[in-house]
């Protein structure tokens, strides 16, 4: 595959900049000489570096994890998580990212005391069944949330790894709905059932 280039669109010419009828039939019907700078000069795009993108693409990450955060925190005070945000961005694909937004451990179904991690990410995939964390990418959504149960990585330089004995793949949910997704991560964080059904009924 080629490499993505990336350019500023903030940039490019702007509609006022760009002279409707040409120069000298303009000074000939006014009387005043044009000198926007997008008829002087060619308009030149700036290409972006891949970390550049990578930046630009963890700060609204950063923003939307953090944001995510507080709604959650802010339906119940008996449910609170830890704030851990943090993002990555793909290799290849700067432009496309992920953002851990909290973790923690709950019981569920027939799984005992479950780790597991909630993340964003701004595209909608396939958790791998292998290394790599994601498969068959999809930007026609343009945002995923979803969480998978977690364990201490063993032969990998993560410190934490997918824990695939938790339904197969270890994909808890996966949404592109966002009041789904919180309302999946408030299930996991209650500590009763009652205020499990609550939080159903919503």
């Amino acid at each position: 595959m080629a490499k993505l280039r990336y350019f500023d669109v903030n940039n490019d010419t702007t509609e006022q900049d760009k002279s409707p009828v040409v120069a000298h039939s303009e000074f000939l019907r006014t009387g005043k000489i044009t000198r926007h700078r997008a008829h002087w000069l060619a308009a030149e795009r700036r290409y972006l570096t891949h970390d550049e993108v990578a930046e630009a693409t963890g700060r609204k990450l950063q923003t939307a994890g953090v944001k995510t955060h507080q709604n959650i925190n802010g339906f119940h005070r008996s449910i609170q998580f830890p704030k851990m945000v943090f993002h990555r961005t793909l290799k290849d694909s700067p432009h496309l990212g992920y953002c851990h937004v909290t973790a923690a451990r709950t019981k569920f179904a027939q799984y005992e005391d479950v780790s597991w991690a909630f993340y964003i990410a701004n595209f909608y995939a396939d958790i791998g069944d292998n290394d790599n964390f994601f498969e068959r990418i999809d930007v026609q959504y343009s945002r995923m949330y979803f969480a998978v149960a977690i364990r201490p990585g063993e032969h990998t330089a993560e410190k934490m790894t997918i824990d695939r004995t938790v339904r197969g793949n270890g994909l808890l949910f996966r949404t592109h709905d966002p009041q789904i997704a919180i309302k999946n991560v408030l299930l996991l964080g209650a500590r009763n059932e009652q205020l499990r059904e609550i939080i159903r009924q919503l």
